[in-house]
């Protein structure tokens, strides 16, 4: 399937589709959450919980999905999963327990671990091999967008409608990607070609560990901007104006990730994750210093950037490490370590915002950043030397 030169299959196209509406799906809920139990009972740290829950969840399901997609039809476990997904969405309907409504989460986290590891499994089956780096990059930009549209629909219907006219909206999604993947064509099993293999050979693969590892850093301060956004903007008193800086980021990334993906299959990395880390670093100090829309908005600029080459940049050089038939395997690991960063980010952002408050929280993420340049900076001049030496000895 990857030998063709043509991306824009219909095949592509579908998955594309059913990425996005599956991310604002699950984004819906990974906003909405927080905002609603820190309205309920006023506390960061809880609110953040319900993140964390559902990061962890979908973490630990993930080392499973590689063995899954090796073995069964992956088509089926998607839209068994789909379905789950949107019964255990509408048993959140009306709930105001928060120890129900945080093991609800954790089934949530589930289904995610299993259907975004699928989803992406399928879209780089389909991708040729030459254009990699601009299918990966359309791709993220489908789920990136969906994620940053999703935080500002999400506080913006519990603002003027209700927490539970999100769960319907959620519910409603669910079910038309449930209805897309019916009709898109399964994918034939990239079972390995050997008699018995271990569950971390499914589950790990060393190759790809250093840019899953970068991605992690990444997003700890994605977590904060995702579950805490809405409360930075009642502290700077912009009220739902705030869901306007996911605009902005989605209509960033959407101009960003198409022209990242190109560079990265014609230069390489390099060239676009230095000037990538150091717009995140920017966006963070704006949104510490946010107190105008203006500033909050131009935040969402340089953040959207660093969101929109640096994720798709990472899982591209994740899935090119590892051999074809470790695909799976390599996207598992690449979200599970991305959502690995979401739930740190989400539950001790939201202990630090707690006595800190939400602009000073931004700035101290920056250091998040920081770690994730100098370690990329180690980890390429590391691999650089060690390509000098076997030239010499060559």
């Amino acid at each position: 399937m990857n030998e063709s030169s043509k991306l824009w299959t219909a095949q592509f196209v579908a998955i594309i589709l059913m990425a996005f509406l599956f991310f604002c799906c699950l984004q819906l809920l990974t906003a909405g959450f927080p905002a609603f139990v820190s309205h309920v009972n006023h506390n960061p740290a809880q609110a953040g919980m319900m993140t964390t829950a559902f990061m962890i969840s979908a973490i630990i399901t993930r080392p499973f999905v590689g063995g899954i997609i090796h073995k069964a039809n992956i088509k089926k476990v998607n839209i068994a999963s789909l379905i789950f997904l949107a019964v255990t969405i509408a048993l959140s309907y009306h709930q105001k327990s928060v120890s129900l409504l945080l093991f609800l989460r954790i089934l949530h986290g589930i289904a995610f671990g299993i259907v975004s590891t699928i989803i992406s499994t399928m879209a780089t089956t389909v991708i040729p091999v030459r254009r990699l780096g601009e299918g990966i990059g359309y791709y993220g930009m489908a789920t990136s967008v969906g994620t940053s549209l999703a935080p500002m629909f999400a506080l913006s219907l519990i603002q003027f409608f209700s927490f539970n006219a999100l769960l319907l909206l959620a519910v409603l999604l669910a079910i038309v990607t449930l209805l897309l993947n019916i009709f898109i064509r399964s994918p034939h099993s990239n079972r390995m070609r050997t008699k018995e293999v271990s569950f971390i050979e499914y589950a790990f693969d060393k190759k790809a560990f250093s840019p899953c590892l970068l991605a992690s850093f990444f997003t700890i301060t994605l977590g904060g901007v995702v579950s805490f956004l809405g409360e930075l903007g009642k502290e700077v008193q912009l009220g739902g104006s705030v869901s306007l800086f996911f605009l902005i980021i989605a209509v960033t990334m959407a101009i960003v990730r198409p022209l990242s993906g190109r560079i990265f299959d014609s230069k390489g990395h390099k060239v676009i994750l230095y000037p990538a880390i150091v717009s995140g670093i920017i966006g963070l100090c704006l949104l510490a210093a946010t107190q105008d829309i203006w500033t909050l908005l131009l935040a969402g600029v340089f953040y959207g950037i660093a969101y929109g080459t640096i994720t798709p940049t990472l899982q591209a050089l994740a899935v090119s490490f590892v051999s074809k038939e470790k695909q799976g395997t390599a996207n598992a690991m690449f979200f599970s370590f991305m959502d690995l960063g979401m739930a740190i980010g989400s539950i001790s952002l939201g202990v630090l915002a707690s006595y800190t408050g939400y602009r000073l929280m931004y700035g101290y993420s920056i250091v998040c950043l920081v770690v994730l340049l100098v370690t990329y900076i180690f980890l390429f001049l590391r691999h650089k030397r060690a390509v000098n030496a076997m030239d010499k000895v060559s």
